[in-house]
């Protein structure tokens, strides 16, 4: 459905100004009459409709009627209406109401079709929306982020996006990227505070939050200030609003659409141009010209490929795969490439704490029990691993400690601090994170008596092969560390994260997923190669891939990119199938690298870190459970952690390539086939082969015929491949079957001429038959590769094809037909246009599987358009 509200009224902005970070919470909280508690839900609707919703780039429908009126600026649609106009104004009343009757159920059919598929797309999409938790009615509860408004109080933590620009009431170790307004790539810290001076710019507002940033730690709520447009990224709203760039198939669809233009023009102009030199009326003339027109352009291009991505979208969302983008379905089809960490996708993502163990490799309690004091006062981003240390049974869990401050996690330094004190006691910094970035803070190791012993080169190598070890198991560890502080500390950085004394691994275990290898065979069947991109070490990765029988050509680690130049990883990737340890932008260069050499790349992701990848990729994919960031990038959002959706999706998104497919080479074919010769036959003919009316009124017949071919059955074939846009293929599908189509209309007008001695009335009516009759024979062969009989087509596209034909065929014998100045055929003209139209039947399909076998000789090569 519509907009309701649409309208072009502009929205009240809040009464705040520009720079509101410079207010105190409390200040803005008065000038928006609204208290720190949150709203009311009356309140709440109240301030909807004066600021409007949350949306920045305010991309909303025009009511229902609007949208139909749009499709009448269709340019082909205006010439017919002038058209019909003239003919009105001209006495010529047959041709004005049948023109304007075929305008009508041409695009109401367009609408009907298209809105419901989108409004079916539409509730997929919110189902995935975005959502915040704000405090209405004096409680917490969830709601869509568009319908926050300024006033409401939100709660942010760790993987949240920022919903609106707003004020921090409360922050307790808040990280916040904002590198999508300042281009700053690291987190910058955020407090519940004035600041000490006004500031000019965003930027330097640490007291703030901004629509869409990202929190990387720590929690704290926001009172929005400014939603929608009123944004600081609402400023930007222009950019929002822009199309993603075409995918390969958008590309060739242009191409297409601009060929079959080039065509219509050149037949239009010749037939004005050979019936003007014969003297012809100058009117009907015109009205045949622009119905030739009408025949010629697929006009049911956009309905067909909406309908058939939204069938596509709603059979995937039946498979708990929910489609965000549309578009996403043509990548799909193309996807030849897909990256993937391999927690919950390769493994049962179901980690726990296999064993703890010292610098010699002994069981240690005293390890585990820091992992536990670190992962228990984090506020950033809680890992799987986290989760497993809390499950765990810790030994000997610290009653008395209070945290004092909070390192949080990043994935350049791949390890986070908490500054303890035990009540009346020492200050200590406890530290947890990758071994080898740990390992190369530490200065000694603590000793089992708890003394400390210097970390000397043999020991570090010692420590190293401990490490390995455990790898080698596949074992993912982490290493624990801690640092007594000075008295009186309450602060730290990362510059603290020094001199540390090493205490022991803690070793976790994810089991592998045995279904997963099946999985990959049978994208391999299908063409569709499969990398594993992780933060995880080689050894662990290796073990795993081992496990499962997965191929490994090659290892690539993150120290080892970032030695690499890009063209250097532009070939080392394409012959690469693991990477390791790699950070967020080095997985973004390896996503970039492989697109580079031609590849259609998705690419599965779920964390903070997996963000850039996912917009880096043809297809962004993600889970329902995954942090918002990462969501908000995707493309599609998978409701179970699996790969076994991935295959289904790639699966449908080569059925609706090769269902749109199908209606363009019916359209080449076909169309192209009948207008040639409709326009051939002015040559020769003292007539005009068929009355415009009748030529809209086959074509109307046509589109019907076709309205199926969303719902239509694949072959299997077609599903085993990427499916991508071959613009020469279609080109050679035209030249080739336009010309036998063509052929067998000649045969018609002989057999109409000399045969049977046809008249004017008698030979239109004779070919308007034999035309149609041809044409939906087109949608059965077409539709299908192979033998047509042995891929029946949907009952919807066969019932659609017979309609079409039976009502052809029956035309002439009725009222309505005479009207259209058709004539009764006799039986033995019937009985020769049927054994035309057998005769045609074979020599499609001759062709047709002529050329589908020369494009199956040939591997479909990527094209950028």
């Amino acid at each position: 459905m519509g907009w309701p509200g649409w309208s072009k009224r502009s929205y009240e902005k809040p009464p705040l100004p520009e720079d509101f970070w410079n207010l105190t919470a409390e200040r803005a909280a008065g000038l928006l009459s609204a208290g720190l508690d949150g709203l009311s839900d009356a309140e709440a609707a109240s301030r909807a409709r004066r600021y409007g919703p949350n949306d920045a780039a305010q991309i909303r429908r025009a009511p229902l009627w609007l949208q139909y009126i749009a499709r009448f600026k269709n340019p082909l649609v205006l010439i017919l209406l002038a058209a019909s106009a003239v003919a009105a104004a001209t006495g010529e009343t047959t041709s004005f109401v049948i023109i304007a009757v075929v305008i009508i159920l041409s695009v109401t059919l367009d609408f009907v079709q298209e809105v419901r598929a989108e409004n079916a797309v539409d509730a997929l999409r919110k189902s995935v929306a975005i959502t915040a938790r704000t405090r209405r009615r004096g409680e917490w509860i969830e709601i869509p982020a568009a319908a926050l408004v300024p006033g409401d109080l939100v709660e942010i933590k760790a993987g949240d996006l920022i919903p609106a620009d707003g004020l921090l009431t409360e922050a307790r170790d808040l990280y916040i990227t904002q590198a999508i307004l300042t281009g700053e790539p690291y987190p910058a810290e955020k407090r519940a505070a004035p600041l000490p001076a006004p500031v000019t710019s965003p930027g330097g507002a640490d007291n703030a939050g901004f629509l869409g940033t990202s929190v990387v730690s720590g929690v704290g709520h926001l009172l929005v200030c400014r939603t929608g447009r009123a944004t600081m990224l609402g400023g930007l709203a222009k950019e929002l609003g822009n199309r993603a760039p075409a995918t390969a198939f958008e590309g060739g669809i242009r191409h297409f659409g601009l060929l079959i233009m080039r065509l219509t023009a050149l037949l239009v102009l010749f037939v004005l141009l050979v019936n003007g030199l014969l003297g012809r009326p100058l009117l009907e003339s015109f009205l045949f010209a622009v119905a030739l027109a009408v025949g010629l352009t697929p006009e049911l291009l956009p309905m067909v490929t909406t309908v058939t991505l939204s069938h596509g979208a709603l059979r995937l969302a039946r498979r708990r795969v929910i489609v965000k983008h549309l578009p996403a379905l043509h990548n799909l089809g193309a996807m030849d490439l897909l990256c993937t960490d391999k927690t919950g996708t390769l493994t049962e993502a179901q980690v726990r704490v296999e064993r703890a163990v010292d610098a010699d490799g002994n069981p240690s309690a005293r390890a585990l029990t820091l992992a536990w004091i670190n992962s228990h006062f984090c506020t950033g981003i809680r890992s799987p691993l986290d989760a497993a240390i809390l499950a765990s049974p810790c030994p000997s869990k610290p009653e008395d400690l209070v945290k004092l401050d909070e390192v949080p996690f990043d994935f350049e330094r791949r390890c986070m601090s908490i500054l303890a004190m035990a009540r009346g006691s020492e200050t200590t910094l406890f530290v947890k994170g990758a071994p080898e970035n740990v390992l190369r803070r530490c200065s000694a190791v603590e000793a089992g008596d708890g003394s400390a012993r210097p970390l000397d080169p043999a020991l570090r190598t010692r420590l190293g092969e401990t490490f390995d070890k455990l790898s080698a198991e596949g074992l993912r560890a982490l290493a624990v560390a801690y640092r007594p502080m000075p008295a009186g500390h309450r602060a730290v950085t990362a510059a603290d994260e020094t001199d540390l004394v090493f205490v022991g691994f803690v070793a976790f275990i994810d089991p592998p997923k045995q279904e997963a290898a099946a999985i990959i065979r049978e994208l391999a069947q299908a063409r569709v190669a499969v990398k594993v991109l992780t933060g995880d070490n080689e050894h662990v990765t290796r073990h795993l891939c081992e496990s499962l029988g997965l191929p490994m050509r090659g290892i690539l680690t993150g120290e080892e990119v970032a030695k690499l130049t890009d063209e250097a990883l532009f070939f080392r990737a394409a012959e690469t199938d693991l990477f390791c340890r790699l950070s967020p932008q080095q997985k973004t260069r390896v996503v970039s690298s492989l697109r580079r050499a031609g590849h259609v790349v998705g690419f599965l992701g779920d964390g903070i870190n997996d963000a850039p990848a996912l917009h880096a990729a043809d297809i962004g994919i993600s889970v329902d459970s995954a942090a918002d960031v990462a969501k908000e990038a995707a493309d599609l959002i998978l409701l179970e952690h699996d790969l076994e959706p991935v295959r289904a999706a790639v699966e449908e998104g080569r059925r609706s390539f090769e269902n749109i497919l199908k209606y363009i080479l019916m359209g080449t074919s076909s169309n192209f086939g009948n207008m040639f010769s409709m326009a051939g036959a002015t040559l020769f003919l003292p007539f005009l082969p068929m009355l415009p009316v009748q030529v809209l009124v086959n074509n109307l017949l046509y589109d019907f015929s076709e309205l199926g071919i969303p719902f239509d059955r694949v072959d299997p074939v077609a599903l085993t491949r990427p499916q991508r846009w071959d613009m020469r293929f279609v080109q050679r599908f035209m030249w080739v079957l336009g010309p036998v189509s063509s052929l067998f209309d000649f045969l018609t007008f002989f057999l109409l001429l000399h045969l049977f001695g046809a008249g004017e009335a008698l030979f239109q009516t004779g070919w308007f038959v034999e035309s149609m009759l041809t044409q939906t024979m087109v949608v059965l062969l077409i539709r299908t590769r192979g033998n047509p009989f042995a891929n029946p087509p949907d009952p919807v596209l066969a019932a659609t094809v017979f309609a079409a034909a039976a009502i052809a065929l029956a035309l002439p014998f009725t009222p309505l037909g005479g009207w259209l100045g058709m004539v009764a055929l006799p039986a033995p003209l019937l009985a020769a246009i049927a054994g035309l139209a057998a005769v045609y039947f074979l020599a499609v399909e001759t062709v047709k599987r002529f050329l589908w076998r020369r494009l199956a000789l040939s591997e479909p090569r990527p094209r950028r358009f």
